[in-house]
């Protein structure tokens, strides 16, 4: 590469307001996140007009830092990319009016990008992409098992039919009266019990790589309820072992199994979820015996929603010519498919 390419990367989907510059596609030389957690956390979950708000009052902040941290002005950018889909449509609209502001003011290509793609390319930043490959995507609002014969094209062979792990982890947490957001609360729980609680694991009909967690939170749910109705003690730890137990084996055994149908030579962990040490272990115990797949798992800064993982994504899609247009729009169901 002749010049260097440098992407600032936005990222403002659901409740994070995140700007990056990535060079050439994996390096980081900034990566900027302003979390809303501690705003959101006494109502339990997100709330879309207040995570819009606080977009609005944190993005130019965040992306001047994202370019003084990596010592660039918005001369020396090649591309912005920025989130296009799935998010929270308000949420979404800060990144992209943000981003057609400056392209428009400052005469520099839009790329949008697909969230759910950039997850994925999160794992460029630490190495090399080598295709075949199957992704396994596990955040709040999506759990899927995605095959990438290329840059860029991106097949779902499976998916969640209701609640994903994400989803499923935060209605369990708020069952057991823990702090939102209830993933990190879960797992650090579960290591200090014991999986001695019989739950389901929906493995759905036979060969399907897709996924169910709504079956396993009431199961949770139940178990709690009939157990203060009998005036039992269930140990919270042991309940959060036993539910990690059963998503995590469901994750792990269907990943596993589609890695060796497709004969993929990389397997891509990605997402929120991504960041659950129950799972990180489990996938690296499963796959240690297989070296011919090369197993990658982001470290916990690239898990959760940032826009170095944008950038990343918007390299490759700057190096195959795709561009934004000043129509562009947010689309909250946007299919990574069609992207």
């Amino acid at each position: 590469m002749d010049k260097e390419l440098l992407i600032l990367g936005i990222e403002t989907s659901c409740d994070e307001t995140a700007a990056a510059v990535i060079k050439n596609g994996k390096e980081i030389l900034s990566n900027v996140v302003a979390s809303q957690i501690e705003s959101h956390k006494r109502f339990g979950g997100v709330v879309p007009e207040l995570a819009s708000r606080h977009h609005v009052e944190q993005i130019t902040i965040v992306i001047e830092e994202a370019l003084r941290e990596a010592k660039v002005t918005l001369a020396d950018i090649d591309g912005i990319a920025v989130t296009e889909g799935p998010g929270l449509v308000g949420a979404l609209l800060v990144g992209v009016n943000a981003a057609k502001a400056l392209a428009f003011a400052h005469h520099i290509p839009l790329i949008p990008v697909h969230h759910i793609a950039g997850h994925i390319y999160a794992n460029r930043l630490i190495t090399e992409l080598k295709f075949p490959l199957i992704a396994l995507v596990v955040s709040g609002g999506h759990t899927e098992l995605v095959y990438m014969e290329k840059h860029g094209a991106f097949k779902v062979i499976g998916e969640t039919l209701d609640d994903a792990a994400g989803e499923a982890y935060d209605k369990v947490a708020r069952t057991l009266k823990l702090p939102y957001p209830g993933g990190p609360h879960i797992d650090r729980l579960a290591q200090q019990g014991n999986p001695v609680i019989d739950l389901p694991r929906a493995w759905l009909e036979e060969g399907s790589y897709d996924f169910s967690f709504s079956g396993l939170k009431s199961a949770v749910i139940n178990t709690l309820h009939n157990a203060e109705q009998r005036g039992d003690v269930i140990a919270s730890e042991d309940l959060a072992a036993s539910f990690q137990a059963s998503v995590v084996e469901v994750l792990t055994e269907k990943t596993l199994r589609a890695a060796k149908e497709y004969d993929v030579q990389q397997v891509l962990l990605a997402g929120g979820v991504a960041a659950n040490q129950g799972l990180r272990t489990a996938l690296q115990e499963a796959f240690q015996t297989l070296a011919e797949i090369e197993l990658i798992i982001p470290p916990l800064n690239l898990c959760t929603d940032n826009a170095a993982m944008i950038a990343a994504a918007g390299s490759v899609l700057f190096e195959q010519g795709k561009r934004g247009k000043m129509d562009m729009n947010a689309y909250p169901g946007l299919d990574i498919e069609n992207f």
